[in-house]
């Protein structure tokens, strides 16, 4: 936290310190949950709520949740980085899914990784640095019969060259200043 309390004895100061960090309704569900016997049982739920509103785990938030919650942060980030779910950065505005499973490998999802790794400037589980793009890897779309597959948001695309996936990149890309466009117009 950037003005982390040292102490809890001051619960007041703790919560308010908090609420900087993270909404109220987040609050509410942990200070719900100290009410119950084994309440740090909640801890992966409560990571579940937090990133679901911030898209991820960040630093500040997860100090709050150890706060609040009267768990060692050390404890929280443990959850945290344990569990593949969690994220720990922020994700783009459209993720990338690459799948690497046999079919998709074996038809070119090397080459299609490369490609989509260059022209984004980013690795597996990077975010592009105006946060418009996240790129993962996935085993399996199952949708071998169109392989090799990529899947942006929800939509899946295949079979894809590399080339092609140039192209879907361009697709976003416009949609996104098109939309940009039309927010600026209505300020």
């Amino acid at each position: 936290m950037s003005h982390a309390v040292a102490n809890t004895d001051n619960w007041a100061e703790v919560k308010a310190a908090c609420t900087e960090f993270l909404p109220e309704h987040i609050i509410a569900y942990i200070e719900q949950n100290a009410k119950t016997t084994h309440s740090e049982s909640q801890l992966i739920a409560i990571l579940h709520l937090v990133q679901g509103h911030f898209g991820y785990l960040g630093k500040d938030q997860m100090h709050a949740v150890a706060q609040l919650a009267q768990i060692p942060f050390a404890k929280v980030t443990g959850v945290a980085t344990f569990y593949h779910y969690f994220r720990l950065q922020p994700r783009g505005k459209h993720i990338i899914n690459v799948c690497l499973g046999t079919a998709c490998y074996v038809k070119g999802a090397d080459k299609l990784s490369t490609r989509l790794m260059d022209e984004l400037g980013i690795q597996f589980g990077e975010t592009t640095k105006d946060k418009m793009f996240s790129l993962e890897s996935t085993r399996c779309l199952g949708t071998c019969g169109l392989a090799p597959v990529i899947m942006v948001d929800d939509q899946v695309y295949g079979p894809v060259s590399p080339a092609e996936a140039s192209l879907i990149l361009e697709k976003y890309l416009k949609k996104g200043k098109s939309q940009k466009a039309a927010e600026a117009a209505k300020v």
